[in-house]
């Protein structure tokens, strides 16, 4: 473990974090929920005067059709726009630049951005880097993107990021083989809509990852040492919206009570985690994006029990208010029976979904890596409610390692 000092000057700093956390003049998007919802907020968007949209998304959601109804739509406004869909999981430098040329090309004013976390993300940047002209990794970090971003739409097409209501935006750096993130409150959209009937054709195999994604924000959003009351509110009730529905929407992804839940869920466990922050689990799936290019959401979820087992002698007796709040384990047991519960259900829904309980592509020989990787993302990020040195963070991972290596 750390050095009691060394833990003892990091408690501090992140409670001085928390203070200013709190303290910050968070500005949420207008929120636009339910069937339709999105064709509502273009209508808002037109209303609010934005007449020329640079629309980001990905190509597959053009393939499938997602954006027809929302086309129709600024067709129907009279708002000119250019469709963007350069955009992959783990959005690149390159394809930020890319939709920058485009937006600078058009003369667009405002963008829509449609898709899971990655078009949304690369949207911010996309907007902050037309607002700041600077590179994009120059507005990586925290609090760099001085000027804001010009005025972001949202339409989130998965129940998983929240990246409606986060500061932050993830940028897969090449070069480098790295994944770093831009943190900001003036990267928070200007509006977005919840439109459940927009998730109804995600395979399952999305949907529960995503699911567990949202899931992971909550968690370690309530673990937290920076938790406040009114991120527990929000976590406490993502958590359970994610632990009623989820499954269903896994199995019958049709089910538009479910879908619509599990985008509210989502959405909570956003504004959760932008405030109290995350934790190890993020810091570990970053890494394992960065070099693997694993979906952050499976990552997430393959990683978050193995933590979730560390940081129990620190955060039993949270784990054991979630466990509660959601009909986990017998309710006459103590606080360590219902954490271990709680992580019990977390590897037993990950087991029913498909996902993996080792990670496929990890070698042994990136594990000291990442772990130096998920240390230094966490050290003054993310206020962890137990610490992890080099040789701890190792052997948790190693748990992670194919069974035939």
């Amino acid at each position: 473990m750390l050095h009691a000092l060394e833990v003892f000057a990091l408690r501090i700093y992140m409670a001085i974090f928390k203070v200013v956390t709190a303290l910050m003049p968070f500005k949420w998007p207008r929120m636009f929920e339910g069937t339709g919802s999105s064709l509502e907020l273009i209508r808002h968007m037109a209303d609010a005067g934005h007449r020329n949209v640079l629309v980001v998304t990905d190509a597959v959601l053009v393939k499938l059709g997602v954006l027809d109804k929302m086309k129709a739509e600024l067709d129907a406004q009279g708002v000119k726009y250019v469709v963007y869909d350069g955009v992959e999981p783990n959005p690149t430098v390159e394809q930020i630049e890319a939709g920058y040329r485009m937006l600078m090309e058009n003369g667009c004013q405002a963008i829509l951005a449609v898709g899971g976390g990655s078009p949304i993300d690369a949207a911010k940047m996309i907007g902050a880097r037309a607002k700041n002209n600077k590179p994009v990794l120059k507005l990586t970090g925290l609090l760099r993107v001085h000027k804001g971003m010009i005025p972001l739409f949202a339409v989130p097409t998965t129940a998983g990021t929240g990246a409606e209501v986060t500061i932050a935006a993830v940028v897969s750096d090449t070069e480098n083989k790295r994944k770093v993130a831009a943190m900001d409150i003036r990267l928070l959209p200007t509006a977005a809509a919840l439109d459940g009937s927009l998730m109804t054709g995600l395979p399952a195999h999305i949907t529960s990852a995503t699911g567990m994604d949202a899931l992971t924000h909550a968690v370690e959003a309530f673990v937290s040492r920076n938790a406040m009351k009114k991120t527990d509110e929000k976590a406490l009730e993502a958590t359970q919206l994610i632990m009623k529905y989820l499954e269903t929407a896994v199995a019958d992804g049709n089910n538009l009570e479910a879908r619509q839940k599990m985008a509210r869920a989502s959405h909570l466990a956003g504004i959760a985690f932008t405030q109290a922050g995350v934790g190890y689990v993020h810091g570990i799936a970053h890494k394992f994006g960065a070099l693997y290019h694993t979906p952050h959401g499976l990552a997430n979820a393959i990683v978050m029990p193995h933590v979730l087992d560390y940081s129990l002698p620190n955060c039993a007796d949270r784990l054991a208010i979630l466990a509660r709040a959601c009909g986990i384990g017998d309710k006459g047991a103590d606080d360590v029976h219902l954490a271990r519960a709680f992580i019990a259900r977390i590897r037993e829904m990950n087991a029913k979904f498909g996902i993996p309980t080792q990670l496929a592509a990890l070698k042994a020989a990136d594990i000291p890596a990442v772990a130096k990787s998920a240390i230094a993302e966490a050290r003054f990020t993310y206020a962890v409610p137990r610490f992890m040195n080099q040789r701890v963070a190792e052997s948790v991972i190693k748990n992670l390692l194919p069974t035939n290596t």
